[in-house]
């Protein structure tokens, strides 16, 4: 089974202006951010906007990203969605073309107890192969759902192949108790990117960020700085890569990354309706914060 480590790329996905997924960019942004150096790559998560697309769009995406990557790196596919039976659908879809595994976020909106919790994970599992490895996807902020760590470890007791979890919230006390389940032999990887530093050394394996969809180069320096015990350089990189969060507003707006992704040469395509590009008075904002962001790194190499 491959595991998700180090910098785990959460991708956007580029549309057109009317609606479509364009595919073609996809790839671009795909083969950029494997020059960069991140590890793993994550499409069709919370930074994909996989809610608006259909389960035809996501798999055609999984597909391009995985066609792309060519094994040089690590995919997991993002499936979870509003619909039980797509999930079981897109996680199918993500085995037969040969992805690495998938992540699953919790019940989206509506609440669930820790019964209807167990039961959604375990259908899941039982209808893949047991060495087909998942991931637990918590994000309580935008899911309305959170993984607490009883259900967590009722879950994985039955589940072979789920083998860890990707956490979106900045709850360090939580990451230490998933950070015991099953004696320690399941993978955290953590989502919050301003705290890629404190995460690894709490022992999560990385983290999955959408800043580094953009910017990889600080994540990937500072991971490769913390493996190597360079634990003062990884400071100054962890500092400025939350300067690169603050600037594109910690994920919360997507058109960020994308103008973000323009003034680097990549184009990552519109948002899609209801969602709309940034100004232009925000555009010229975002510009000059990053091109002073830019020059601070530049001093640290």
């Amino acid at each position: 089974m491959k595991k998700l480590y180090g910098v785990t790329t959460a991708m956007v996905t580029p549309f057109n202006k009317d609606g479509s997924v364009n595919l073609e960019k996809l790839a671009n942004l795909t083969e950029f951010l494997i020059e960069k150096g991140v590890h793993c790559l994550y499409p069709l998560g919370t930074t994909g906007e996989m809610l608006k697309l259909t389960v035809e769009e996501r798999k055609a995406i999984a597909e391009t990203v995985v066609k792309t990557a060519k094994n040089r790196v690590t995919v997991y596919i993002h499936v979870g969605d509003i619909h039980f039976e797509n999930i079981l659908e897109l996680a199918q879809h993500a085995h037969n073309i040969g992805a690495d595994g998938i992540g699953v976020v919790t019940p989206i909106y509506f609440s669930v107890n820790n019964r209807e919790t167990e039961e959604f994970y375990v259908k899941i599992s039982k209808s893949l192969p047991e060495d087909f490895p998942i991931y637990l996807y918590s994000i309580p902020q935008c899911a309305a759902n959170e993984l607490n760590i009883e259900i967590v470890k009722k879950i994985v007791a039955q589940c072979k192949n789920i083998i860890g979890i990707k956490y979106s919230y900045p709850d360090f006390t939580l990451t230490s108790k998933y950070l015991e389940v099953n004696n320690g032999d399941f993978d955290v990887v953590f989502g919050p990117d301003h705290l890629f530093l404190p995460a690894l050394a709490l022992g999560c394996e990385g983290t999955v960020s959408g800043i580094s969809g953009v910017y990889p180069e600080p994540f990937v320096a500072l991971y490769d700085a913390f493996k190597n015990g360079e634990l003062e350089k990884a400071k100054k990189i962890q500092r400025v890569a939350t300067k690169y969060c603050d600037a594109l507003k910690n994920g919360s707006n997507m058109s960020y990354f994308k103008k973000a992704l323009q003034l680097r040469g990549i184009d990552a395509g519109v948002m899609k309706a209801p969602h709309l590009d940034i100004e232009d008075k925000d555009f010229t904002q975002l510009k000059k914060e990053l091109e002073q962001i830019d020059n601070e790194f530049l001093t640290l190499n």
